[in-house]
């Protein structure tokens, strides 16, 4: 979300839709990757020692989670940063290299972020009504809700809520996903009916099977994702245009049967 990365559609919207839904009466919590592209000084980012320290086993190894957070400007917004040394403060860039190669654990990353997000909302002893997806990043957390975290008291009554964007990755999430995604009774088994090498597709499928609405949030979000939410006889909120608050309000109290 700006003003912590370059401006774009869905970081505009990262920023934008918090506060606005805050400002309409609702209690929020926003999270994001602390890419290594972000100037920590400047965002005036600090770490949250009460909220670190937990290690996350990905694929047999120990990944410390490390939670930092920072202030809006001009604003009541707060924002938690999910870090780790290997999987962001090594990188300069969000989703490639300088030479433009997508990193190869991309996937591995999301998994850390979702596990990371979850396990920062309980100890923050919090329990949200609704979890806004936004972006491949969160792809992974509606799984982990609806199966490893299904009977948390944070999120028993949770409903999760994907917004889908345009997004253009060229690569797989690496050979391994569906192996690192076990955790407790999220299994590999089902992540049976996607294909082997798990794509930003496929990875939106994933989230929008485990998810209990979808956003069509960008101008040119994936026809085939849509589709794909449609089939499957998703409740979905199309593309609301700039003016979208009130419709994301009304799409919420739908999703929460109110």
């Amino acid at each position: 979300m700006v003003p912590y990365v370059p401006t774009s559609e869905m970081a505009t919207m990262g920023r934008n839709l918090p506060q606005k839904i805050q400002e309409n009466g609702f209690e929020i919590r926003t999270f994001m990757p602390k890419w290594g592209n972000i100037n920590e000084r400047r965002g005036q980012l600090h770490e949250v020692i009460r909220l670190s320290g937990l290690n996350l086993i990905i694929d047999d190894t120990d990944h410390p989670l490390i939670i930092k957070v920072a202030s809006i400007p001009v604003s009541r917004l707060q924002v938690y940063f999910i870090d780790n040394e290997d999987y962001f403060q090594r990188r300069r860039t969000m989703t490639e290299d300088e030479s433009g190669e997508e990193f190869t654990d991309n996937g591995e990353r999301a998994i850390f972020f979702a596990r990371g997000v979850l396990e920062t909302v309980k100890k923050l002893r919090w329990t949200p009504d609704i979890i806004q997806c936004q972006g491949w990043m969160a792809g992974v957390v509606p799984l982990y809700i609806k199966t490893a975290y299904h009977d948390d008291p944070s999120f028993a009554n949770a409903k999760v809520v994907t917004s889908l964007f345009n997004m253009n990755f060229k690569k797989p999430f690496g050979t391994n996903f569906k192996q690192c995604v076990e955790f407790r009774n999220a299994t590999p088994d089902l992540l049976e009916p996607y294909a082997d090498h798990f794509d930003y597709t496929e990875l939106g499928k994933l989230a929008i099977d485990y998810s209990d609405g979808v956003v069509e949030a960008g101008k040119e979000a994936s026809k085939v994702l849509l589709q794909y939410a449609k089939d499957k006889q998703k409740p979905i909120l199309s593309y609301p245009g700039d003016d979208y608050v009130q419709a994301y309000k009304t799409f919420y109290n739908n999703i929460l049967g109110i």
